[in-house]
């Protein structure tokens, strides 16, 4: 069984026991996603509209990590002037437990 799940602003295909990085939320111990767009099921698929009544994915936090770091770099040629900024965004790691669909 598999599902798509809507969090932070992004879309992800979930499985039990899968481990993913997604945008931070809080300090938790577990969490529950409301937001199911679509459940599969072997040849069975739900599809909501936008999202599945009754349907929810639970998962486990396992603790914050850091992403990649991703650099911006402006240069201007012939004026002497260059800008150097670093960013890494926190990211929570959570494992998918269940999938129940509605």
């Amino acid at each position: 069984m598999y599902a798509v799940i809507q969090t932070g602003g992004k879309q992800y295909k979930v499985n039990a026991g899968d481990v993913l990085a997604i945008e931070l939320i809080d300090n938790k111990k577990d969490v529950t996603f409301q937001n199911v767009l679509m459940v599969g099921d072997g040849d069975k698929v739900s599809v909501g509209q936008p999202y599945l009544k009754g349907a929810k994915v639970t998962a486990e936090v396992l603790g914050g990590i850091r992403g990649p770091k991703s650099i911006s770099f402006k240069y201007r040629r012939r004026k002497s002037s260059r800008r150097l900024r670093g960013h890494r965004q926190d990211l929570t790691q959570v494992r998918i437990k269940e999938i129940t669909a509605g």
